[in-house]
């Protein structure tokens, strides 16, 4: 269940895509964040808060959910990367890209063509992000590559349970239930047709994130996010689940702030791997 409809309201906006919850007109340097599947742009609200007015926060809305809801959901990764690149501001403001679960992949799919498409001296663009945060793992978690089958609402309902942390009322919501469902069903096909790419290398930096009791991705399999980077890379492990974010925003916005040099403490109590 999405996590961040109950903080849908008071967003300035930023176009179709994306959305901005708070004034950081004065910011020096932007954070663009991608939703886990069956997410919205309003779970990062608790975020953006946090690292207000330092750093801005762009927080991405998929169609088919919140205020898209009318809009047909779209079924593959390349789909949704080739929407944000789209309308990524291009106001020459260093940026970096932050992403959950099925957002971490798409972050890394913008980052891709981020990087195809800047050339020497091209400002037509936003140019390549100063740093890479891909917090729950590039594993592909839901069905395997290339799966045709269509998932039942049983299925997802079984899946939504196993990760935890959905409250139980939803399970007998069938209102609920109809909207969350359909984004969250194309989400799971986007990943589950995912094919990576060969080996290749972004030219920015990359910060893993994981709960230490993440079922779904071990922190051996979050390291290999280092073979995505020939910049530096960085491994944190904090407490919690695969929703690991519910209860660190504090920590992930100190670490956050700490990697893009926006001048604020990186808060205590972050275990490190």
């Amino acid at each position: 269940m999405d996590r961040g409809t109950v903080q849908a309201a008071g967003t300035t906006g930023t176009g179709v895509w994306l959305r901005r919850y708070h004034d950081t007109a004065r910011a020096p340097v932007r954070l663009v964040c991608f939703p886990f599947a069956g997410g919205s742009a309003s779970y990062f609200f608790g975020l953006s808060r946090l690292l207000a007015p330092g750093i801005e926060v762009l927080a991405v809305q998929y169609p088919g959910r919140q205020d898209r809801h009318q809009e047909p959901c779209l079924e593959s990764v390349a789909a949704l990367a080739d929407g944000v690149v789209g309308q990524l501001p291009s106001d020459g403001l260093p940026f970096a890209l932050f992403g959950h679960s099925l957002g971490a992949i798409v972050a890394f799919e913008v980052a891709r063509r981020l990087r195809d498409t800047a050339g020497p001296g091209d400002s037509a663009g936003p140019g390549l992000p100063a740093h890479l945060f891909a917090s729950g793992g590039l594993a592909r978690p839901y069905r395997p590559a290339g799966s045709a089958r269509a998932l039942g609402d049983g299925d997802l309902l079984a899946h939504l349970r196993a990760m935890g942390g959905t409250d139980e009322r939803f399970f007998s919501s069938p209102e609920l239930q109809a909207l969350v469902l359909p984004p969250l069903r194309a989400d799971y096909r986007a990943v589950g047709t995912y094919q990576p790419p060969g080996p290749e290398r972004l030219g920015c930096p990359i910060t893993a994130l994981i709960g230490d009791a993440d079922g779904r991705t071990s922190p051996e399999q979050a390291a290999t996010w280092q073979e995505r980077t020939s910049a530096a890379f960085d491994l944190r492990v904090l407490p919690g689940g695969h929703f690991y974010l519910d209860t660190c925003q504090e920590q992930v916005a100190g670490i956050i702030t700490a990697a893009l040099g926006a001048g604020r403490p990186t808060a205590p109590a972050v275990t490190g791997t």
